[in-house]
């Protein structure tokens, strides 16, 4: 049987805010990467691409994720995939720097995902647990 009550002693706000970090710097990363390959080092024509414009959408986001809304966790969660898409198709298409790139964003979009779901997962499962202690605490008789 599943017993989700159980305490796990890695579970704690630090783990938490430690998945928010890692959310926020690949999504940072996955801008930044997306400027340089689009702007500079690989673009599809020469002097710069209006290609670059795919990475306004994943500033929006960022504001969320800075103020830790579970809401934008979870559509991060699913946008990212598009991304993720992009960056597999190029890796095996394109050859060099826009290839290697290609590579990077799909690692990126990996860790942003993984990070997104274990921080919506962990915080639920926190907040269940302390849900689960405060009514053991007021089922038990005062002295």
């Amino acid at each position: 049987m599943n017993n989700s009550t159980q305490q796990t002693p890695f579970l704690t706000p630090k783990t938490i805010e430690i998945t928010r970090w890692i959310a926020v710097a690949s999504l940072l990363a996955l801008i930044l990467v997306g400027l340089l390959w689009e702007l500079w080092l690989a673009p599809l024509r020469e002097g710069g691409s209006w290609w670059a414009l795919k990475v306004m959408p994943l500033c929006w986001p960022l504001a969320g994720l800075l103020k830790n809304r579970m809401y934008t966790y979870r559509w991060v969660s699913l946008m990212i995939w598009l991304y993720f898409t992009e960056g597999v198709v190029r890796a095996w298409g394109d050859k060099g720097w826009s290839s290697g790139l290609a590579l990077t964003q799909t690692l990126l979009c990996i860790v942003l995902f993984a990070a997104c779901a274990l921080h919506v997962r962990w915080r639920f499962q926190m907040a269940r647990e302390n849900t689960d202690t405060e009514t053991i605490e007021e089922s038990k008789p005062s002295a």
